[in-house]
């Protein structure tokens, strides 16, 4: 036999209060309405005690909202947007919104799929990692005039909302910690990519190398394409390993880059750090994992994730809020990788 749902009445009924005064605790207004914390805390205790659960499509036929969020991020598999995805969800729980989860693979076709599902879906707005020439996608956004955020990506001639990495510095201070450990010729892998936050990795790293006189050659830069990665970086670590002047530290510039790269390298005999110095970007549990504890520019996901969550809302309780761009600093995470050379 089914259970009977449990009302506001319910509620009520337990705490000794009119159904209202639930209504407006459990909407988070409590403080508008001037309820008492004690009571605000008690309400909540029976809500959760009684596993009351908030009847969302009433509430969206009173207020033409849905309280969904449709995520798009690039790839999954990486443990950074799976770390972002979760601290999204956790954050727009906090502000009564469910969150639907698409993952682009890195692929604008499948971007701009998801998005008309997600808007078929009814979502209040979205929060979107872009894929390389995704730009349509954004301008569709903008002429139907859906609330949404650019979140580690975005592309400098729209102005759009955005939360992102300073990738410039992140990449210059990952350069930098090296030239500080006494590394003369790094290199860095990226990949073959027009979008914004790539060019920005690499144009920070020539500016470290340039700013501390260090000097720059063309093969200690080399880019690979996201589909083809286990081959071209190979073919990547050989030609900067192999050189006449071949580099004695690396710069990965992605947790995917780095993982195919540290595969390689070992098959190689190489080792960190006593012939190859490393600095990644992207946190991940496998870098303490290796016999030799990985350096990592440590992306704040936490704050990201919850920043973006509030400016969406903001934008969608108030669609003409003004733009909202913001750009936070990653930190070095020092490990055994980049020790100091004697």
């Amino acid at each position: 036999m089914k259970s009977r749902k449990v009302s506001l009445k319910d509620i009520a009924h337990s705490a000794g209060v009119s159904t209202a005064l639930v209504s407006y605790v459990l909407s988070g207004k409590e403080k508008e309405y001037r309820v008492g914390l004690d009571m605000a805390l008690k309400i909540k205790a029976i809500a959760k005690e009684l596993k009351y659960q908030p009847n969302l499509l009433a509430k969206g036929l009173r207020s033409g909202k849905t309280y969904t969020i449709g995520l798009i991020i690039a790839d999954i598999s990486n443990p950074f947007f799976a770390n972002i995805a979760r601290e999204i969800e956790d954050e727009a729980e906090k502000n009564g919104y469910t969150v639907i989860i698409g993952s682009s693979d890195e692929n604008a076709a499948r971007s701009w799929k998801l998005m008309n599902v997600l808007i078929n879906r009814q979502v209040d707005g979205f929060i979107i990692v872009s894929a390389e020439n995704s730009e349509k996608l954004v301008y569709q956004l903008v002429e139907i005039g859906m609330p949404f955020v650019l979140l580690d990506r975005h592309f400098p001639e729209i102005q759009t909302d955005f939360v992102v990495t300073n990738n410039a510095k992140a990449s210059y201070d990952a350069c930098r910690h090296l030239i500080e450990r006494g590394y003369k010729k790094i290199g860095l892998i990226a990949y073959k990519s027009d979008l914004f936050h790539m060019r920005e990795r690499i144009r920070g790293y020539r500016q470290a190398l340039n700013d501390n006189r260090m000097g720059f050659r063309a093969n200690w830069l080399k880019e690979v394409y996201f589909e083809t990665i286990a081959v071209e970086i190979r073919q990547a670590i050989d030609d900067m390993v192999s050189a006449e002047s071949p580099v004695d530290a690396l710069i990965f510039a992605t947790y995917g880059l780095a993982i195919n790269g540290l595969k390689y390298i070992n098959e190689l005999r190489l080792k960190v750090p006593d012939d190859l110095g490393i600095v990644s970007f992207g946190q991940a549990e496998v870098f303490d994992l290796y016999y030799c504890p990985i350096t990592f520019m440590k992306q704040p996901i936490e704050l990201l994730g919850k920043t973006a969550v509030d400016v969406l809302v903001k934008k969608i309780l108030n669609p003409d809020e003004e733009q909202i761009q913001i750009s936070m600093d990653a930190t070095l995470v020092e490990r055994e990788s980049s020790t100091a050379r004697t």
